[in-house]
């Protein structure tokens, strides 16, 4: 059992939380674009200011979005839950991206849903997204990949069984997939008040990461681009 602050950047949500024992005490959520620079430690002090946390030393633990997502805004929460571990001698625990998505998703859909396939996805430019297919139970039944979606995508997993999709990157896919069996959920993000289950089943069995070593998954390689000239 343990106090956690969870880190979620991996989107244009910026989002912080406390849980203690798996149930979330505060938290604190911006959904502003580009905002994770300037604004994610100010969320972790106001954070700490709501729950009365005096000292990072109070915590036991430090949980952070380990992606994929956006190279940015992992690099940045990353950055600073290792910066926060390495100062207090922290473990660090780490929640699959699209895993969060999927505990997000759980808690917003009815009841009738849990014997869906579960499809979290993520925007990554065009008609491609970061996905996968998860049970109720969290059990992964397609790992994590970079898929082009077009009409024949999730073809044969749809034929006998129903599959919600969410995530920034499902409502372009509204469009082209098909089926009585796909259905959409909308707005689902992936928050840190959503890893608390997670990162305490994690924190449970001791379930951490090596500081030095640990680095975002980003599923693919970051591409710097150079702006064109422009002549006048």
């Amino acid at each position: 059992m343990g106090k956690i602050l969870s880190i979620e950047t991996s989107t244009d949500v910026c989002s912080v939380a406390i849980a203690e024992d798996g149930v979330v005490t505060a938290k604190q959520e911006l959904f502003q674009p580009n905002s994770h620079s300037t604004h994610l430690t100010l969320l972790i002090e106001e954070l700490f200011k709501t729950e009365g946390i005096s000292s990072i030393e109070e915590l036991d633990a430090v949980a952070v979005s380990a992606g994929p997502g956006s190279y940015t805004g992992l690099r940045i929460g990353v950055s600073v839950a290792k910066g926060i571990c390495y100062a207090m001698e922290l473990p660090l625990i780490t929640i699959d991206t699209l895993m969060l998505l999927t505990q997000g998703a759980l808690s917003a859909s009815e009841d009738n849903a849990k014997n869906f396939i579960y499809c979290p996805m993520l925007d990554a430019r065009r008609m491609e997204v970061y996905t996968a297919l998860h049970s109720s139970a969290f059990k992964v039944l397609e790992e994590t990949n970079a898929k082009i979606v077009d009409s024949d995508s999730f073809y044969e997993s749809l034929k006998n069984q129903r599959i919600l999709f969410f995530g920034n990157g499902a409502p372009k896919c509204k469009d082209v997939i098909k089926s009585e069996n796909a259905l959409f959920l909308d707005d689902i993000v992936p928050l840190a008040s959503n890893m608390s289950t997670l990162a305490e089943h994690k924190f449970a069995k001791n379930d951490f990461v090596n500081l030095a070593y640990f680095e975002p998954f980003y599923l693919k390689s970051f591409v710097a681009t150079i702006p064109k000239k422009k002549f006048f």
